[in-house]
């Protein structure tokens, strides 16, 4: 059971998460609904007894500027699940420039994959098929979803269908 409670906008699409205290408020000022509660859990106050939040909707659309995910090696290495991208090792992770920098290769989320220290020197300053190394995923650029269930860990099962899960 999670302490954190999934914030949609009006359209049901993902915003953020939030407390459990957050989401009540939320709701008992009028700003939003709850679409999913946990079954015989409650919040109490002296006089009051709220259902315990998991998802909640806003009754006013938020407009949210586009959300690029900053790039950064630690965001790389989250994106990839901490994993080399060649190996599926673990172990001493660094960034790996899927077509080297030295061949004008650029800086960004579709050229960067984690890798182990052994596969990067391996590969060297050639590309993945140069070196007979094929890639376990491609690089993408992930959302800001991607990042809500890495920040949440376990997600419920309730969330699924607006995390893009189901």
């Amino acid at each position: 059971m999670t302490p954190h409670v999934l914030v949609l906008n009006q359209d049901f699409s993902a915003l953020t998460v939030c407390t459990v205290k957050r989401a009540v408020v939320m709701v008992h000022l009028h700003r939003a609904d709850m679409v999913a509660t946990i079954p015989d859990r409650y919040m109490r106050s002296p006089s009051t007894r709220y259902p315990w939040p998991s998802i909640v909707r806003l009754r006013g659309y938020v407009t949210v500027p586009y959300r690029a995910i900053m790039l950064s090696r630690r965001n790389v290495l989250r994106r990839d699940g901490f994993r080399c991208q060649y190996c599926n090792s673990g172990e001493k992770l660094t960034v790996d420039h899927v077509i080297p920098r030295s061949r004008s290769g650029r800086h960004v989320w579709t050229n960067l994959v984690a890798a182990c220290s052994a596969c990067n020197n391996k590969k060297g300053s050639r590309t993945p098929e140069e070196a007979a190394m094929p890639l376990l995923r491609r690089p993408f650029r992930p959302s800001h979803v991607m990042f809500i269930r890495d920040f949440v860990g376990t997600v419920d099962d309730t969330w699924k269908p607006y995390l893009f899960l189901s």
